[in-house]
């Protein structure tokens, strides 16, 4: 009898910890939504994938605190793909083996270009957080959060242009990557209009991305008042230190690549003062729902969200707004609720950390004003 109860107590004692782990579900089939990851963990990049992962598991988590989609709670998991769209398709079929019904992913264009044929053939919903690439969205099953490559280019452009920011601007880009490529070409064009010169645009690929010397050079004499980089931080991190070593004192601007480069190991990041970003973030901004969300992510991750962060947690919104919007439930199949949320997302508008009254069209691209920050003190600040 003693044994008996000891069992039962045993039971009874395990059960209760069970309750206190598992969530709960209203529903008697205890569905779930089921949202994967897909992004660089390690790795070249792994700083834009942390952020990714970090933000979609917060705002997850409070989603479910505030009673989940349509009641439903919703689970997450993260696969990474160190930034390979070879790795990035395995991520994603171990997701869908898992049970994955809507995908927040991949974080790099490449590898989400890649992926998002693999979901439009499975009719998987798809909302990438910073796959910028023209190609990520070709698909109507797949929306975006961060602005195309093409929308950075002349929107940078704009940007150096009404400022006056400068009238002699040179480029540095990676040709080998669709990104900076793509970046390239519409900020080409559009410089002409903002009554920019382009005094020298040289190329690098991923073959040969440490000596920029040839590039730097150029810029120099050709008296570039401003050197545009629309890359990633890595390479960029390397061109500032050997724009430094070489006496070259000029302005530098880029994109939501280069968001990260206060990171990179080993780096000097007073060479990085004065840098500026084009962005839809500023972590510095004072309006209540950036500093609700900044405070939280640092609470639970003992660091400052970058705008990779922010696009995925405003991701996770949208799609529950959408969700929301079209009733959708969990226990729906994967081709009814990317249906649902492929018309919920073209009518909803939402109010994210990366935009005021952010919507959306048919072609999955955002609607939102474009921001940039400098480096100041070795912090992000939003300037005006």
């Amino acid at each position: 009898m003693k044994n008996l109860k000891k069992v039962l107590s045993v039971t009874a004692a395990a059960a209760m910890v069970m309750s206190t782990v598992a969530p709960v579900s209203v529903f008697a089939d205890d569905a779930t939504f089921k949202i994967g990851g897909i992004g660089p963990v390690t790795g070249a990049a792994a700083i834009y994938g942390q952020a990714v992962k970090n933000a979609t598991e917060l705002a997850i988590n409070e989603v479910n605190e505030d009673g989940g989609i349509n009641g439903y709670q919703v689970e997450f998991k993260f696969e990474d793909d160190e930034n390979d769209a070879e790795k990035s398709l395995n991520a994603y079929n171990a997701l869908k083996d898992w049970g994955m019904n809507i995908l927040v992913g991949t974080v790099t264009s490449t590898p989400c270009v890649a992926v998002a044929n693999e979901t439009a053939a499975d009719s998987m919903f798809q909302l990438t957080p910073s796959g910028s690439a023209t190609e990520c969205v070709t698909n109507p099953n797949v929306f975006r959060v961060c602005f195309s490559d093409p929308n950075q280019g002349t929107a940078a452009a704009q940007y150096i242009g009404e400022h006056k920011l400068a009238t002699k601007v040179a480029i540095i880009y990676d040709s080998s990557d669709v990104y900076s490529s793509g970046i390239t070409q519409n900020f080409t064009a559009e410089a002409a209009n903002q009554g920019i010169e382009i005094v020298s645009s040289e190329a690098f690929t991923a073959d040969n991305n440490k000596d920029f010397s040839v590039q730097l050079q150029k810029a120099k004499d050709g008296g570039a008042e401003l050197v545009f980089l629309p890359i990633y931080y890595t390479e960029a991190s390397l061109i500032l230190a050997q724009a430094d070593s070489m006496g070259l004192e000029t302005k530098f601007f880029g994109c939501d690549g280069m968001d990260g480069i206060l990171g990179v190991e080993n780096f000097d990041t007073s060479l990085a003062e004065g840098l500026m970003l084009l962005t839809p973030f500023a972590a510095d901004s004072t309006d209540e729902k950036t500093q609700a969300f900044v405070t939280a992510y640092k609470d639970a991750y003992t660091d400052t969200p970058n705008q990779f962060a922010a696009d995925a947690y405003d991701a996770v919104y949208a799609i529950k707004a959408a969700a929301e919007k079209e009733d959708v439930k969990a226990d729906m199949d994967v081709a009814d609720i990317c249906a649902a949320l492929e018309k919920g997302m073209t009518e909803i508008t939402l109010e994210g950390v990366t935009g005021d009254e952010i919507t959306w069209t048919e072609d999955g691209e955002p609607n939102k004003a474009p921001k940039a920050v400098e480096i100041k003190d070795g912090a992000y600040a939003a300037m005006e």
